[in-house]
């Protein structure tokens, strides 16, 4: 994602207008054009494109079968359109998938959020504040100027290909949290009026830290001090009630009412932390390799957080620093933006960070307690047990390629997000032989709040290429023609996918307007549905020249969660599964890398010789 630049008005196109009484951040929103329902035509054609590299001839011949019968005349498909039409054109809902996807995906989603939906980021390390109070307050300081930004609606909006994108997803940043329950969890926002705190969490104790007193911010030494006086006052480790939100939601619902229900205290407490500005979680770990920092950034302990929390900022003793974000309201991108900018004005020094006057009316810290009865306890050892066992089954490791970035491969005339997929198919057929289903996450973020689209990665295009690349017989030219195919391929359907015309969320709408009781159209049952739904591979990029980290988990147990950021001169990979061989994927992603880098090498323009 580009850095958000501003840009003169009178170059949009027709249909964006202005409203500057809702502020800079938001002044476009409400000429954003609304999510398009694709015709059934266009989305069956691109399915059934998407099949024919995954299936046998006959797998094809049946799955086509249940794409005609369904979008036939008379067909089931054509009455559930209609519906989705309708409901687009709906003047009370401003995206007919939002609602739909927040609750399919996130909040009736019921397995623990760490590992599988929260995501993280490792920050490059900060050389002048080793020391973790003075890391921390800078960190703070840099984010609160965001939030101030966000707050008062001037942050500037992003754009994507020039055009404006949705920002609304950034009221769930701040002063929100997500709340466990059954059959769905729900999201909660406080207002930023009301509650200038941030939460600090160390040795499993909560303290309320007033980021604001009298009026005025404190500044990053009247920070410094508050964090160093929770270092004083953590002392011993307290009992883990953080470690209950790493629950299964169900066990954590359950929890949360033995929690409430052992003392009144407790329902004040949770407040303080759901309330919060944000979270910075001082841990007692000191993580130097690029795994040992991502574990620590991806899930830490599971006892020192309060995962249900968007934005947690994370310092170890040693003075690393890291980011994790709970992804139910928002993606990726706005947290990118908030982390990108806060490294971006420490390491630049864009903001005042040396102000060294202390205020000596400052409030101490003020821990959060809560009254842990044996109940409460027991709920806590079942939820360290059950973290232990589901972390346990994973693996994860990081390939840091230093061999070339996007510097090189836009030499090569390539995407770089394109060519990085295609690192990701080779190493795949080069450790199982054959491709399976990939999810690449697409933003829709042009439309009114538009999320994500899946961008499906493998193509009979890219299939072709990777048999070629295993094929001893086929020539360098060759193997570089269908690579150029692949690539135009890959770009065909991300483009698609970011303009609203994938094929995933357009099948989902419609299998979600069926009526209780309705027969399941024979493409739902078709077993090629679920299986090229089935991500082998979870991919999606976010980079940054301050990260050396970023990532999350598969999604299926047969597969593997591949994070990546393309930099000028490297490339990051981070590769999670549950025990299928990351490590094995991680050594086939650099050998896939320096392939391909073999065979475009000589298709650069040699150097002309003096004469």
């Amino acid at each position: 994602m580009a850095p958000a630049s501003r840009r003169n008005n009178s170059s949009l196109p027709p249909g964006y207008v202005e409203d500057k009484s809702k502020g800079p951040m938001l002044r476009f929103q409400d000429s954003l054009p609304r999510l398009p329902v694709p015709t059934l035509e266009e989305t069956a054609a691109r399915y059934l494109k998407t099949l024919r590299p995954l299936l046998t001839p006959s797998e094809l011949e049946a799955s086509t079968k249940a794409v005609q019968e369904f979008i036939a005349p008379n067909g089931p498909g054509r009455k559930l359109q209609e519906k989705l039409v309708a409901r687009r054109e709906d003047p009370k809902i401003k995206n007919w998938l939002y609602e739909w996807w927040n609750d399919v995906a996130y909040l009736t989603y019921r397995d623990p959020v760490v590992p599988y939906v929260s995501y993280f980021y490792s920050h490059r390390d900060d050389r002048r504040r080793r020391d973790p109070a003075k890391r921390a307050a800078a960190l703070t300081t840099a984010a609160l100027e965001f939030k101030r930004q966000v707050d008062e609606g001037t942050l500037e909006p992003e754009y994507m290909k020039k055009l404006p994108i949705c920002m609304d997803s950034y009221k769930w940043m701040f002063n929100a949290c997500r709340v466990p329950a059954k059959p769905a969890d729900y999201p909660v926002k406080f207002d930023p009026a009301q509650n200038k705190h941030i939460l600090v969490i160390r040795k499993n104790q909560f303290f309320k830290v007033a980021h604001e007193v009298g009026g005025k911010q404190l500044n990053t030494s009247e920070l410094e001090q508050a964090f160093r006086r929770v270092y004083e006052l953590a002392g011993e480790r307290a009992p883990a009630v953080g470690a209950l939100t790493s629950e299964n939601r169900d066990v954590w619902t359950d929890a949360r009412a033995v929690l409430l229900a052992a003392d009144p205290a407790n329902a004040k407490a949770i407040e303080a932390i759901e309330s919060a500005s944000f979270v910075v979680c001082l841990d007692d770990a000191k993580p130097v390799t690029l795994e040992e920092r991502a574990h620590a950034y991806w899930h830490g302990d599971g006892q020192n957080r309060w995962y249900d929390k968007p934005v947690q900022f994370i310092i170890n003793d040693n003075g690393t620093s890291g980011f994790m974000g709970e992804h139910s309201m928002m993606d990726g991108t706005p947290t990118h933006r908030l982390n990108d900018y806060v490294n971006d004005v420490i390491f630049n020094n864009k903001l005042d960070f040396s102000d060294p006057s202390v205020r000596s009316n400052l409030p101490e810290p003020q821990p959060i307690r809560f009254v842990v009865t044996k109940a409460v306890q027991a709920e806590i050892d079942r939820a360290v047990r059950d973290f232990g066992n589901v972390i346990g089954q994973h693996q994860l490791a990081v390939q840091a390629y230093q061999g070339y970035g996007k510097g090189l491969i836009k030499k090569f005339r390539c995407s770089p997000d394109a060519y990085v997929q295609m690192i990701i198919q080779l190493a795949y057929f080069k450790m199982y032989g054959k491709n399976r289903p990939t999810y690449e996450s697409a933003a829709t973020r042009r439309f009114q709040l538009g999320r994500t689209e899946t961008c499906r990665s493998v193509s009979e295009e890219s299939v072709a290429w990777c048999r070629a690349m295993a094929d001893e017989s086929v020539d360098n030219a060759t193997r570089v023609a269908l690579f150029r195919k692949a690539l135009d391929a890959h770009l065909e359907y991300i483009s698609a996918a970011s303009d609203g015309k994938g094929v995933d969320r357009h099948l989902l709408g419609l299998k979600r307007l069926l009526e209780p009781g309705q027969e399941l159209p024979a493409l739902y049952k078709d077993p090629a549905y679920s299986y090229s739904s089935s991500w082998y591979l979870s991919t999606s990029q976010l980079s940054s020249e301050y990260f050396n980290g970023y990532g999350w988990s598969q999604v299926i147990d047969e597969g593997f969660g591949i994070a990546y950021m393309i930099n000028e001169n490297s490339i990051n990979f981070n590769i999670v599964s549950k025990n299928l061989g990351s490590d094995k994927m991680s050594f086939y992603l650099n050998e896939a890398a320096g392939d391909m880098r073999d065979m475009l090498m000589p298709t650069l323009e040699a150097p002309k010789a003096k004469i």
